[in-house]
């Protein structure tokens, strides 16, 4: 049974890998096997995920690109085939808030700027939804197939204010995960999954701003959702890792259209 949790050879994806929780996710893949292909578009960073990962004897790949951008996504793929030769796995992974997006409390909502809010849906949604077209296709080549996990949010599952355009590009990719997996069965039958997971509140370069101050102490906002969690702090990035690892490996053989809800209870708390 043990051995289905491992990703031992298989070419793991991961966009926004650069990224916090992205970078826990190239971690965890690696410790679990995995040849895993950082994709980003800060090189430094990259490259030393990758450094980092082969002084502990693992295998992986940076690749810098804009995951808005095809003609990034068809070169990178380009890049792992030449050197891999395969994909087995996706981890979308890109996304995250953009300040002019913020409905902040002051503002008045029939005057919200709708080119941030199309940026915050490009990125988080069309940010999964193309990478997906480019590196999903190899997939459907692998005898063994493939598994893609997307990153979906607790802000879909109740309303949380300041968060609107995010929370809306959330909501579409908790829609296109579970009706993507079903069209990925109607043509290739269990060879290609598609799952996600849905963090509860982590502190990352996104939402720092919003939930803590300068000093490291808590806003009110901060305040208001450690109140509302019943482990009564926010999630730590190594947290998701076992989540993430099931649903890439065999372990999962059996799931498809399914999210994973990691949040420390607060999607089932009544604040009672």
């Amino acid at each position: 049974m043990k051995a289905d949790f491992r990703l031992d050879k298989r070419v793991i994806v991961v966009t926004g890998g650069t990224g916090i929780l992205g970078g826990a996710f190239v971690e965890g893949i690696a410790e679990a096997g995995g040849v895993v292909c950082i994709l980003g578009r800060n090189e430094k960073v990259a490259n030393e995920k990758v450094n980092q990962i082969k002084e502990q004897g693992g295998e992986a790949l940076a690749l810098i690109a804009d995951v808005t951008n095809e003609s990034d996504l068809i070169k990178a793929r380009d890049l792992v085939l030449s050197k891999f030769g395969k994909i087995d796995g996706l981890v979308n992974a890109a996304g995250g808030n953009i300040p002019d997006a913020i409905v902040q409390p002051d503002q008045d909502i029939f005057q919200l700027n709708m080119e941030a809010f199309h940026q915050v849906l490009n990125l988080n949604l069309f940010g999964t939804v193309l990478p997906t077209q480019v590196f999903g296709a190899v997939m459907k080549n692998n005898p063994e197939g493939g598994s893609i996990v997307n990153i979906s949010s607790v802000a879909t599952e109740q309303a949380m204010t300041k968060v609107l355009g995010y929370s809306l590009a959330k909501s579409a990719i908790d829609s296109y995960t579970k009706n993507f997996a079903v069209e990925l069965c109607r043509r290739h039958g269990d060879k290609i999954r598609m799952n996600s997971i849905s963090p509860g509140v982590f502190l990352t370069e996104q939402n720092r701003t919003l939930v803590t101050n300068p000093d490291g102490s808590l806003t009110d906002r901060g305040n208001s959702i450690i109140q509302n969690v019943p482990f009564a702090r926010f999630g730590k990035p190594q947290e998701l890792i076992g989540a993430l690892i099931w649903l890439l490996s065999d372990a999962s053989k059996f799931v498809t259209g399914s999210k994973v809800t990691i949040d420390g209870g607060f999607t089932i708390y009544s604040g009672v």
